[in-house]
Order: structure tokens, then C-alpha cells, then sequence
């Protein structure tokens, strides 16, 4: 549609927005070159509807009554993919901040649900390529900003190891739907830890690629800096074979390098890991009021188990980690309301494919609707707002000067260790958070568990969460760290363990679960 020129009221309210210091003859003075600067909107309209792709018919539901017990799944398709490929036969959810064209996709927010994708992410292409059947849309958190399952507009997400506890987040069906078998293989979004959280928290393989090695492209962006798609899984295997499958540059993200060498990850875990060197971070465990003993020692359990398998491993201590995770906080509150919230997502200025039409839908939503946010987006917000309008993004350009040494003080450790390890959160998963429980007790239980997971989405680096010894009768996940592209040791280590434990148990609830809802 036509871009509507600003009315004499709406245009003052412009010019005093910005102290432009226009009267009311300056305001009509400006007032036709305003208007008249928006031919070029309209006729850049016209040029994208005549080459913009078409929306693809495909058969989709809303999950049927007494098929989503765990509140996991948002929509059901099935979508085939090639008759045949590594993945024939297996089955996929897709997290739904990620594009299946034709298919709708909400992000976990009242103000995206009801947009229609007209493409596909790269991601779901490479995948149905590669043979595998698309069979849903996986439920995430509101906007993919919490660590918990409780924000989502359509409900809490149970775990199926106790229905009466979180999943985690914000990749949280994804998560319940592999640890209740009702699906082979998931993608998953990592920004503050949404792939390995989940997966710690509800025993499943989680696998956070090194930043750019999977193109992010169709997937709802929360900040350039942080912004991962990764594959989740019951095996290591799968995972490998999936992050082949997904990795490598698309030539539409601007997050990816300019080459990326080719890896065969699933013939690479077969190479083994002995006499890998394993370091054991020191500042990843007793994190204060906060860290639970039983999962610190499950994890210092595993390590053992690691050396038996023919690893070495030494306590190491990286004090960039709990540096780290200040310069993600700061990253993921001015730049989160600089990109997610002002910018709708996309923000400007970088080469990439943007997506217009779910730019538009979120941001009139958004403009509206703004009450409609869960607590977590609407703390951030209000925070990185103060911060920029009274800083002016200098702590952002400061966190983000910083990176490189916070990349350094892993990349030393890692000269000496081939991976690092630590718990992948510090804690057990905890109740779901009842609907009238107070504002901060919600944005605590959302965001506590990240301490661990984060700082490795501002450096970038690889990490694999793989299920340890669970405590209380709750998972535990061990996270494996890496050098940066070096994702195939990550898998490796974690191929080593899962060899070792001989295979990653399955939740004890069954037909008992309490339903969704």
C-alpha cells in the first residue's frame, strides 16, 4: 500500500521529537518535500511485489485434543521432504521462530501469531532436502527471550520428565517433544543458551554451532551478535548428522564468514577421543545462590567417566566466563532493543535477506500492542531504553570492544585443552511458574539459569550439551566447549561420553503424564 504522508499534527510531532526546532511556517515549508520523498516507498513497493515469492499451500493443523500433552507443539503439518537422503524416514520439529513456508509461525508471541511465512528457512531446506518429513512447529518462548518454558502465549511447556516442571528455554518443544519420543529431530535457536538449555534440562542432545557456521537465514532474529540455529537430538550421531546437514553459507546472512570448509561431523565423532585433553572450568561451577551441588558433582562425575574412556582432564580456570556473561547482558539489552524491539527484528544496515511482510506484521503489532509482551521483553526493554537514551549505546560499543578479549581468554584455555567443560546450568529444573506469581519471580525463573550458556553466544564458540547423571531424578547436562569452527570436537568428546554411559536415558513418565494445558 501507498506510504500515507504525515498530517501537519503527526509532522509536528516529528519535528519536536527530534528538537528540530521548526515553527508552524517551517513545518509547511518542509511539508511537501516530505511528502514527496515517499514516491520512491511507493515505487519500491511495486518493484518487490513483482519478484516477491508466493506463499506455498501446504496442509497444516492446530494440535488435536490430546495430542500435545506437553503443550509442545504450536502447529501440525507434514511436509515430505526428497524421497531420499540421510534423513529419509525421520521425522522433524521446527522451533518456531524459524520459517516453514505456508506453515503459521508465531515466535511464542500474541504479536506475531497469524503470519504466514511465504518461504522456507535455509535451514528447513537443507533439511527436507536431505529427505527428512517436517511433522510440526515446535512451541518457543515469547520471542525466544527466556531460559525457562512459561512464556509462551500459548502456555507453559511441561517437561516429560515431571510435567510439573519446566523444560527450559526457549527452544522448549523442541526439547519435550524429543525427550517424549514423539519426534527424531529438532532445530533449535540460541541466543542466551535456548538450544543446550533445554536440553540440559530434559536429557536430550543440544548442539549450539560456532556463530555463522549455520545460516540464521529465515529464522526471527532477537540480535545479530548472539543470534545461533542449532540441531537438538536423542543421539550425538543425529546430532552430527543434522549440523552437516545445516552448516555452511547460504550467501543471505551476514553473520556467516566468507568460506566455510565443508565438515563430515558424523564420520568425524567416529574417529574417537582419546587422549583428548579436557579442561574443567573452575569459574563454571558454585555460582553463588545459585549453583546446586548435585548437578556440580554429576558434572565432576562425568569428567571421570571422560577419563576412563582414555581422556585427560585438569581443572583450568578462564575468568573471562564470568566476564563473559556482563558483556552478553549489556549485548542483549541495548542491542536487543535497538534490533528486536525498534528494529523489528531485522534492524538496518547489513547485507542479507530481510523479510518484509513479518517486519511489517510484528511491527504494527507491536506499535499496538505493546502490553502484550511477556515480563522478560518488557524488563529488557524498558532497561535498554533507559540505557540508550541516557547512554547513548556507549556500554553496547564497549561490550562489544571487549569481545575479542573475552574470545582471547577462552582461546588461551583452548590452546592448552582441546575442549572445555563445565555443567550446562547450574541448576535442576524448577516448577513451572504459576500465572499469578509475582513479576519477579517470572523474569527470575526465566533467566537465572543462563550464567553458563551465554558467555559462548557473545564469543561465538561452539558448545554441545549432552546429558550427565541425572540428580533428584532430573537431568543434567554437561556442556563441551570448543575452538571456534572446531564444532567436530565438541561432537566427539560428546560421542565419547554417550559411548561411554552406554546411551542417554529416556524419562521415567509415560502414559501417567499429566496433559497440557
Amino acid at each position: 500500500m501507498p506510504v500515507t504522508p504525515p498530517t501537519p499534527e503527526q509532522l509536528a510531532a516529528l519535528a519536536a521529537r527530534d528538537g528540530l526546532g521548526l515553527d508552524e511556517a517551517g513545518l509547511a515549508a518542509f511539508a511537501p518535500l516530505v511528502e514527496g520523498s515517499f514516491g520512491a516507498y511507493d515505487r519500491v513497493e511495486e518493484l518487490w511485489a513483482a519478484q516477491a515469492p508466493a506463499t506455498p499451500q501446504r496442509e497444516w493443523s492446530w494440535p488435536a485434543e490430546g495430542e500435545n500433552r506437553w503443550g509442545a507443539w504450536y502447529a501440525r503439518c507434514h511436509i515430505e521432504g526428497a524421497p531420499d537422503g540421510p534423513l529419509a524416514g525421520r521425522t522433524l520439529a521446527v522451533k518456531d521462530n524459524t520459517a516453514v513456508a505456508g506453515v503459521p509461525m508465531a515466535n511464542g508471541s500474541r504479536l506475531i501469531d497469524g503470519f504466514v511465512p511465504s518461504r522456507d528457512a535455509t535451514v528447513v531446506t537443507r533439511l527436507l532436502d536431505a529427505g527428512v518429513t517436517v511433522t510440526g512447529k515446535s512451541v518457543c518462548e515469547d520471542l525466544c527471550f527466556s531460559g525457562a518454558s512459561h512464556t509462551s502465549h500459548t502456555g507453559p511447556v511441561r517437561n516429560p520428565w515431571d510435567p510439573s516442571r519446566i523444560t527450559g528455554g526457549s527452544s522448549s518443544g523442541s526439547a519435550a517433544l524429543l525427550a517424549a519420543g514423539e519426534v527424531d529431530l529438532a532445530t533449535g535457536g540460541d541466543q542466551g543458551g535456548s538450544v543446550r538449555m533445554p536440553a540440559a534440562m530434559s536429557g536430550i542432545v543440544g548442539h549450539k554451532p560456532t556463530h555463522g557456521l549455520v545460516p540464521y537465514t529465515g529464522a526471527f532474529p532477537i540480535e545479530a551478535t548472539i543470534d545461533h540455529l542449532g540441531p537438538m537430538t536423542r543421539t550425538v550421531a543425529d546430532a552430527a548428522l543434522a549440523l552437516g546437514i545445516m552448516a555452511g553459507r547460504d550467501g543471505l546472512d551476514p553473520r556467516q564468514p566468507d568460506t566455510i570448509a565443508p565438515v563430515d561431523y558424523l564420520r568425524e565423532i567416529q574417529r574417537g577421543a582419546e587422549g583428548l585433553r579436557v579442561g574443567v572450568v573452575s569459574e563454571g561451577f558454585g555460582h553463588a545462590g545459585l549453583s546446586v551441588p548435585a548437578v556440580d558433582a554429576s558434572v565432576r562425575d562425568a569428567v571421570e567417566t571422560l577419563t576412563r574412556a582414555g581422556l585427560t582432564a585438569e581443572e583450568v580456570s578462564v575468568p573471562w566466563h564470568r566476564h563473559a556473561f556482563d558483556l552478553w547482558t549489556v549485548v542483549a539489552t541495548d542491542g536487543v532493543v535497538a534490533q528486536m524491539i525498534e528494529g523489528n527484528g531485522w534492524g538496518m544496515n547489513w547485507e542479507g535477506l530481510y523479510d518484509p511482510d513479518l517486519i511489517a506484521h510484528y511491527g504494527r503489532a507491536r506499535a499496538a500492542g505493546g502490553h502484550l509482551f511477556s515480563d522478560t521483553v518488557k524488563m529488557v526493554t524498558m532497561a535498554g531504553r533507559h540505557a540508550l537514551a541516557t547512554e547513548h549505546g556507549r556500554h553496547y560499543a564497549m561490550a562489544r570492544n571487549l569481545l575479542p578479549a573475552a574470545r582471547a581468554g577462552y582461546d588461551a584455555a583452548l590452546a592448552q585443552y582441546d575442549v572445555l567443560v563445565m555443567p550446562t546450568v547450574p541448576i535442576l529444573a524448577t516448577p513451572i511458574v504459576a500465572d499469578d506469581a509475582p513479576v519477579a519471580e517470572g523474569v527470575a525463573r526465566a533467566l537465572e539459569m543462563i550464567v553458563n550458556t551465554a558467555p559462548t553466544d557473545v564469543t561465538g564458540h561452539p558448545a554441545t550439551s549432552v546429558p550427565a547423571a541425572p540428580a533428584d531424578g532430573l537431568p543434567v547436562g554437561l556442556m563441551i566447549i570448543g575452538r571456534q569452527f572446531d564444532d567436530a570436537t565438541c561432537l566427539r568428546v560428546a560421542h565419547a561420553f554417550e559411548q561411554a554411559v552406554g546411551g542417554f536415558p529416556s524419562p521415567p513418565v509415560a502414559a501417567s503424564a499429566v496433559p497440557a494445558g
